[in-house]
Parts: C-alpha cells; structure tokens; sequence
C-alpha cells in the first residue's frame, strides 16, 4: 500500500500528487575530529528494503515532490528517533528541495509537528540543500535560509564546488554550513590544484563565520590533509559508511601519538 497523503500536510502537498511508494533512512554520521563523536546523522533516502537511493530519486517526480520532500522530513525523524538519536546529542541532517517548499512557515508545520510528536529537538535540525540543485528563484530560496535560521535550523549548502554556482550562490546567502563536494578532497594528498582550492574555500568560509564538512573522505591521506587544513568536521566511509535505520558508530580515527617514556 502506498503512502498517502497526510492531512497535517500544507496547501502545496495536499495539491500535488500522493506517493505512491514507501521510503525508508539510512543515516551516516559527520564527525568532530577534535572529540571523535558524532556532530551529525545525514538522513540519506532509501526503499523500505534497504533499495538505493536512486530506486527511490528517479520515481520523483514534478507532480509528486512536494508530498516527497514532506515525507521525507517526516520519516527521517521517526527512524532516527528510533535508532537512539536522542540518546546522543548530535544534529540530524535532512536533505530538501527548495523547489519544493511554497512557504517557508507553511510548509514547516508538518516538521514541527513531527518533531513535538517525537520530543526532538527542533534546534539540533540541519537542512541540506546542494548546489547542483537547478534554482529559478534565488530570493525563494534565500527567504527559505532566513525562515529557517530564525527558527533555529542549522543550514547547510551540499556538493558545495561541485558545479558553477557554488561562489555566486554563497555570494547571494550565506548557510552556517558548507560540505566540500567530494570529488574536491578526493585524493587531495596527491593534487596541487585541490589542495590549493579547498585551502582557500576553508580561508573564506573561516572569515565569513561558515563551518566547513569535507565530505566523501575514504583514504587515511584525505583524512591528514583536511584535517590539517583545519576541518574538523568530517564524512566518509573512511570513518563509518551509512546504516539502514541504524546510527553507525566511528569505524577509525587516527591513532593519538604514544607519549614518549621519560628516562627513570
């Protein structure tokens, strides 16, 4: 049986079309090098059956994103919450679709709801948004950020380098958050030109007051050369892959130096 439409949902959802497939999270976590704990779980969209992403993304359509984006919101809440999210103090990440938000205010409501029902914190939410994602209306999208951060959301711009925007977007809003797009840090041990961009892309996020996430990392050497760059906040399989409707715990850290034996 598909997913129907809620009636808590705003005017834009209750217009668009109903789902007519279920959904379910996997959750990845973005770490603090600095205390080796969490700072986030990343909702990431999968099937019911633990089926990809992109069974999911290419069944969404113009009709029905509205209703998705909704659903996601809420779904991403109720697995976490599940998985013991609360038992952390960590923010959960969600992923959504300026497209498909009408009004900021309005169609927030099923989140707050869904959040109260769940008892979580409305101010440890982090709203994902990515760069490569087409944007017809900059000032929609910049009333989104403002809504949200007056209501305490954390605000995040995704695949951040990715595409040709990235600068002109952050030119246009600012997010507290930026996630590196990870074909930037992919073997950055071993190019030049990346490490100069990224060195650079972390200078102005610094001076502008916007954390940075390397996200994507998955070799030890990725790990040093952000790490020394001065990101703390990192993503990768390198440090736990992605758990169906599960919360994974940190799979490696960099070993701290052994202190050295003082002679007797």
């Amino acid at each position: 049986m598909g997913i129907q439409k809620s009636p808590a949902a705003c005017q834009g959802c209750r217009d668009g079309a109903a789902l007519d497939f279920d959904i379910s999270m996997a959750f990845q976590p973005i770490f603090d090098v600095q205390t080796g704990r969490p700072w986030a779980f990343e909702a990431l969209v999968r099937g019911p059956q633990a089926q990809s992403a992109w069974s999911i993304l290419e069944k969404v359509s113009a009709e029905n994103r509205y209703s998705f984006d909704q659903r996601c919101r809420v779904v991403a809440i109720e697995r976490a919450v599940k998985a013991g999210i609360l038992d952390t103090d960590a923010r959960l990440s969600i992923n959504f679709l300026p497209n498909a938000v009408y009004s900021p205010k309005a169609c927030i409501q099923l989140t707050l709801r869904t959040a109260e029902i769940w008892s979580f914190p409305t101010s440890r939410l982090m709203f994902e948004f990515t760069e490569n994602e087409k944007m017809g209306d900059t000032a929609h999208v910049r009333s989104i950020i403002d809504s949200y951060k007056e209501m305490g959301f954390t605000i995040a711009m995704d695949d951040f380098g990715a595409g040709y925007s990235g600068l002109n977007l952050l030119g246009e809003f600012q997010t507290d958050v930026i996630k590196l797009d990870m074909e930037l840090v992919r073997n950055i041990d071993r190019s030049m030109p990346r490490q100069m961009i990224v060195e650079s892309m972390v200078a102005l996020c610094k001076r502008m007051g916007i954390a940075v996430i390397a996200e994507g990392i998955e070799t030890e050497a990725e790990y040093r050369f952000v790490r020394d760059m001065g990101i703390d906040l990192i993503q990768g399989y390198l440090l736990a892959k992605p758990g169906f409707e599960m919360l994974p715990e940190l799979q490696w850290m960099e070993p701290q130096p052994v202190p050295l034996r003082q002679a007797s």
